[in-house]
């Protein structure tokens, strides 16, 4: 009677130890998976089914590849069979990063954990699986909100040299303009000098006097300080910008060309600044159809409602899909020139007043369209919410 006791104390022992066991497999919050030394699965919890999207009844009996990648499954059982004429440990005991597949073909990365035990059915290896898909997010946040701080500190030095380039040009600057006038006065005063080298150092005056308001107003830029507006003549505006665009080209005729709607009104805006847009937009177009045998760039104006639309259109080969969610942003330019701020400023310079500067969808092969938008007479609370 007493071995008989001693017998039923021992079942009742082992049946409360496997419903624990068994409490456990099924309520951990990783999954766990054991497999025999042939690849199948002996045993699947829960967690993997939620892992996985497989239940254990799909899996029991199975090889354990089934939610793996095809490049981990295909080398799976070589891996098993290796340790066990081996002994040499490469994951058992020391867990590492995998990949893992879901039912419904998704792969996703997990950490993996793997023991092995001895059982009267053989030897048998205990897999603990956690998923990583939310710390690789939280990661990947972390990366871009690191970048963004960089992005951010580029800005701040890129402030600090505006100002540092304001203060060291300005005096050479003004004196290339005092030397300029003072060649001007002088040609004026020979009737000798011809005509055309007359009209030449009057530009070269001009434009001295424009990089030097260039400068002042990027700093502003960058200070978000209002622009200067004034009433611009678009026709007088779309002609200087042709040709300090076709400048520099190298091109004996040029392929750059304009169309102005007829009677349009003046524009209320800054026109360093909104030249300095179409410029750049210009210069962008005339290097995108460099290689083109029939080279086409066109600026047009129309109005359309309260604002006037630019636009500026080549025939080169357009801008690349992958380059299109970021081509606004600082410091993100394809070009092998330049740091990438010149498409982000001018954005910038259109939204501040009161517009907008975007890339419009074209057919593929058929170029790129930049469309700036710009109110002929801005509303002072929009400007005040931009800045």
């Amino acid at each position: 009677m007493a071995d008989d006791s001693v017998i039923d104390r021992n079942a009742e022992t082992a049946a409360v130890s496997e419903a624990r066991l068994a409490s456990v497999f099924d309520t951990a919050v990783d999954g766990i998976i054991v497999i025999n030394d042939r690849g199948l699965v002996l045993a699947y919890n829960k967690a993997c089914e939620r892992l996985f999207g497989y239940e254990a009844a799909d899996l029991l009996g199975r090889n354990v590849n089934k939610i793996m990648p095809r490049e981990y499954a295909q080398a799976h059982d070589h891996y098993v069979q290796n340790y066990i004429d081996t002994g040499e440990k490469k994951i058992i005991g020391i867990g590492r990063e995998v990949q893992a597949q879901h039912k419904d073909g998704t792969v996703f990365p997990i950490e993996l954990s793997v023991g092995e035990a001895e059982s009267s059915y053989g030897r048998q290896f205990i897999g603990i699986l956690r998923d990583l898909r939310s710390r690789k997010q939280i990661e990947d946040r972390l990366a871009k909100t690191q970048a963004q701080l960089l992005h951010m500190t580029r800005l701040s030095a890129l402030d600090e040299m505006g100002a540092a380039i304001a203060h060291e040009l300005n005096q050479p600057l003004t004196a290339v303009l005092l030397y300029l006038q003072s060649v001007s006065r002088k040609a004026k005063s020979d009737a000798s000098i011809d005509p055309l080298v007359l009209s030449v150092i009057e530009k070269a005056v001009r434009e001295a006097e424009r990089a030097g308001e260039i400068i002042q107003r990027m700093r502003q830029l960058v200070e978000k300080k209002a622009p200067e507006r004034q009433t611009v003549d678009v026709a007088e505006l779309v002609r200087s910008c042709l040709e300090m665009a076709q400048l520099g080209s190298g091109e004996k005729q040029t392929f750059l060309s304009a169309t102005i709607e007829p009677d349009l009104p003046p524009l209320q805006a800054d026109p360093v600044q909104i030249r300095q847009i179409l410029i750049n937009l210009l210069r962008n177009a005339r290097e995108a159809v460099i290689d083109q045998p029939d080279k086409k760039v066109s600026l047009s104006v129309i109005m359309n409602a309260e604002s006037l639309e630019f636009r500026v259109k080549d025939n080169g080969p357009g801008v690349p899909a992958e380059l299109i969610d970021g081509l606004f942003r600082a410091f993100t330019g394809a070009k092998h020139k330049g740091v990438g701020l010149g498409l982000a400023i001018s954005r910038s310079i259109a939204q501040n007043h009161g517009g907008d500067l975007k890339l419009e969808s074209t057919p593929d092969g058929c170029g790129a369209s930049f469309l700036l938008t710009l109110p002929v007479h801005p509303r002072e609370e929009s400007l005040d919410e931009k800045l």
